[in-house]
């Protein structure tokens, strides 16, 4: 992969993002509604993430018609020319429903099936993470590197949970026999924001089960470039029966200890 072609992919990442963001700060509408439901009743999506997803693939399909898709609201092609976007229009669905400020929108750019570039935009926070593969993460256009490890009980941990009721229901208990092990839980919302946040520092470790190629692809590729390690279970990569991302030290014992746990079934 050239130099030229990732600057492309990034280039064009951060303007959609950028493009997306607006469009979700400046039109929500005040009686913003439920448009449809997913896996459960309480797992929604808005008229404004349709509209995030047809704005980003159609920018990025003007200026590189070849490319395949994989979108969370329904975007899928193959493409021809080796480069393929995943796309979360927003992160953080309920959160932005709600009014609360953390959601994201999130566009990663694989080439030959690896991720090569990262952007997760966060409009109320004002800030946008992005990664090259090997060249680092960036908050802002500033690096960013995740925190030394603290022993497991002085770590801050996110997580996030299921909208399926029997899945959420196991997480609790996950999350309840975690709890006296570690410093603190968070629970943002916002997966994307959370991975991005392992890599900037501001949490120690993270893990979800669940979590689908558009959640992560960006957000896992910022993470690592900040000096975290990203896995799922013991031995294999995150897919969606667990994901987890920690500084070094922390994911070395948090990994099999989730395992322990049974964090990736019920």
């Amino acid at each position: 992969m050239t130099d030229r072609l990732r600057t492309e992919l990034l280039d064009l990442a951060l303007e959609a993002a950028r493009r997306a963001g607006a469009l979700l700060l400046e039109g929500r509408p005040a009686d913003l509604g439920v448009a449809a439901t997913k896996s459960s009743p309480v797992d929604v999506v808005t008229e404004m993430d349709l509209a995030s997803e047809k704005l980003i693939t159609g920018y990025l399909a003007e200026h590189r018609p070849d490319d395949g898709f994989l979108g969370e609201e329904g975007a899928s092609s193959e493409g021809s020319s080796g480069v393929r976007w995943v796309i979360d229009p927003i992160d953080g669905t309920v959160n932005y429903l709600y009014g609360l400020p953390g959601w994201s929108v999130s566009i990663a750019a694989e080439c030959e099936g690896e991720t090569v570039v990262g952007v997760v935009a966060i409009p109320p926070r004002g800030e946008t993470y992005h990664a090259v593969l090997g060249e680092g993460a960036r908050r802002n256009g500033e690096p960013v590197r995740c925190r030394p490890s603290p022993p497991l009980d002085q770590a801050l941990i996110g997580t996030g949970f299921n909208y399926v009721t029997e899945i959420r229901t196991a997480q609790a208990e996950v999350a309840r026999a975690l709890l006296p092990k570690v410093r603190d839980i968070r629970r943002s919302g916002s997966a994307a924001i959370d991975l991005c946040d392992v890599g900037a520092g501001r949490l120690d470790g993270f893990f979800e089960r669940g979590l689908h190629p558009w959640d992560a692809a960006a957000g896992a590729l910022v993470a690592r470039e900040g000096g975290a390690l990203t896995g799922g279970r013991p031995g294999l990569p995150p897919d969606h029966d667990l994901t987890v991302a920690a500084s070094p030290g922390v994911f070395a014992v948090l990994q099999p200890l989730l395992e322990e746990l049974g964090a990736w079934h019920d």
